[in-house]
């Protein structure tokens, strides 16, 4: 699939699957899309840098997307910089670690 088809469906499946990152005044990015590997970067910031399980919804949709995006095979959830800055990389490394997000699963 070419890398636009790549990001469409991507775009699609976020906006469809995941509307609670934007009506919680979060936001996504699709930043880049490599067809040859089948490999996918999204950014994420807005309010999710307040979230406390902004970690767990970065790891939810790596595993999610590849399962719904046909062609894609791998996706790396990355923290959006400057005023859409996301979660601070100290803060997420403490939340992995916390026992109450070992079987957290987001509803998408």
């Amino acid at each position: 699939m070419s890398a636009e088809g790549l990001e469409r469906q991507a775009r699609s499946f976020l906006n469809e699957q995941v509307p609670q990152i934007q009506a919680h005044g979060g936001d996504f990015d699709v930043r880049e899309v490599d067809e040859e590997s089948g490999t996918l970067t999204v950014a994420i910031g807005g309010a999710c840098s307040g979230c406390g399980i902004a970690p767990m919804t970065m790891k939810a949709i790596e595993r999610r997307l590849p399962e719904h995006v046909d062609d894609l095979s791998d996706v790396e959830v990355v923290r959006s910089g400057g005023p859409r800055a996301a979660v601070m990389p100290s803060k997420t490394e403490e939340m992995e670690q916390m026992d109450e997000y070992e079987n957290y699963s987001p509803p998408f």
